[in-house]
């Protein structure tokens, strides 16, 4: 292993190509999948690249997420939010907070909800047809989609949702993020779930928040601190990333048009590809993802010995392009449907809204595909904007068009 004077600085710079890892990434996996690198505060860390390395350190309990936020450590961007939450938590106490909401992600509860996903993706296509072209894709469709459902789960207003994007924006947030500037929009969220929270309790319906509240009132599962960050996370998270992956997924799509024709010529294929598009496309920002954890003790991982207490970064997308675990791995290939990937995760912290997103993703290109013939962007992929200081590349926004039927 290299010297730590010798050991890459990380983040590396953007890849010109946005849903791709770029070539400092590909090379620094190509020497090894477990390598050394210096964060931005001079602080050491160890970038795991290789597919079973990654889901190794997802699923070994001897990598801690808890330890990341113990006492003492210093935290960085998002993570300043997620410190007191589930996902900053090891098993059993993880584990007793998260089966307070798994029942409303089952795969059964999920089909239920399929009928109402394709009616909102229709109304939004509905919209778009009967407005001006080149239309914004990013706002008018893509975070439209994944806001409304969490919206109607969760029971918030979807009238709120240019509030909660913008807190949830700042909120996700990588290291060069002001510490003051996702305290405020944490605060901010705070403040309003906290008063939405008041109007449920006294008069509760049929959501997920009300739901919690009950576990909250009259089991005693949750704290009140601990409903509140649940919800948060709930809403941030469950639109944020969702509305990213329809974004890069078309423009990588776009940049593949045999893949597209073949989408468009065979729409059957829409489940399969959404599993590619999941495996292929990266939408991490600056390279950070609320992924870390920290060696309770010793390990070995591909023949690297990492001590006890040291910072360990699975990078989950990258991982997705190991050629170990996938043939011709920066092909697109709509027809491929992996068997497995990383892209929620493994383990304990695998993502409560996999299920969810990979439906929404499906009616989201089934509308965009079947519904606007001929739909492409309007700006050549260089021109592309993304919000600067995200976790997740975040578009500002997605010009298309389309043909007249």
């Amino acid at each position: 292993m290299p010297a730590q004077s010798d050991a890459p600085r990380f983040p590396f710079p953007p890849s010109p190509v946005p849903y791709d890892p770029g070539p400092e990434m590909r090379e620094l996996r190509a020497k090894c999948p477990v390598n050394k690198v210096q964060l931005p505060d001079d602080s050491m860390a160890w970038l795991v690249t290789g597919f079973d390395e990654a889901r190794e350190v997802m699923i070994d309990q001897r990598y801690s997420r808890a330890l990341v936020f113990a006492p003492g450590r210093e935290l960085h961007g998002v993570e300043v939010t997620l410190a007191d939450g589930m996902t900053a938590m090891d098993p059993p106490e993880h584990t007793r907070l998260r089966k307070l909401v798994a029942g409303a992600f089952t795969e059964k509860r999920i089909a239920a909800l399929r009928p109402r996903v394709a009616r909102i993706v229709d109304d939004l296509i509905e919209a778009l047809l009967a407005g001006p072209r080149p239309a914004d894709l990013s706002h008018s469709f893509s975070l439209m989609v994944p806001a409304s459902v969490i919206c109607v789960l969760l029971g918030v207003p979807i009238a709120d949702v240019d509030l909660f994007h913008e807190w949830s924006n700042m909120m996700f947030g990588d290291w060069s993020r002001s510490r003051d500037q996702i305290d405020e929009a944490y605060a901010d969220m705070s403040d309003y779930m906290s008063e939405l929270i008041t109007g449920k309790r006294k008069a509760p319906e049929d959501d997920l928040i009300s739901a919690l509240i009950d576990a909250r009132d009259s089991a005693g599962k949750l704290t009140e601190d601990q409903l509140i960050q649940f919800c948060i996370g709930l809403l941030a998270a469950g639109h944020e990333t969702t509305a990213n992956a329809i974004n890069m997924s078309f423009v990588a799509l776009c940049q593949n048009p045999d893949e597209l024709a073949r989408l468009r010529a065979d729409p059957g294929l829409i489940p399969a590809a959404v599993e590619e598009f999941l495996r292929y496309v990266i939408t991490s920002g600056s390279g950070f993802v609320p992924l870390a954890r920290v060696t309770r003790e010793e390990v070995c991982l591909a023949g690297v010995t990492i001590p006890a207490g040291e910072t360990v970064l699975p990078m989950l997308s990258v991982a997705n392009r190991d050629p170990a675990a996938f043939d011709d791995p920066d092909r697109l290939d709509v027809g491929r449907a992996p068997r497995t990937h990383l892209r929620f995760g493994a383990g304990a912290h695998h993502c409560l809204g996999a299920q969810l997103a990979r439906m929404e993703l499906q009616e989201a290109f089934r509308g965009l595909l079947t519904r606007l013939p001929g739909l492409r962007m309007t700006v050549p992929m260089s021109e592309l904007e993304f919000r600067e200081g995200q976790i997740i590349a975040s578009m500002r926004e997605l010009p298309v068009t389309w043909d007249d039927a």
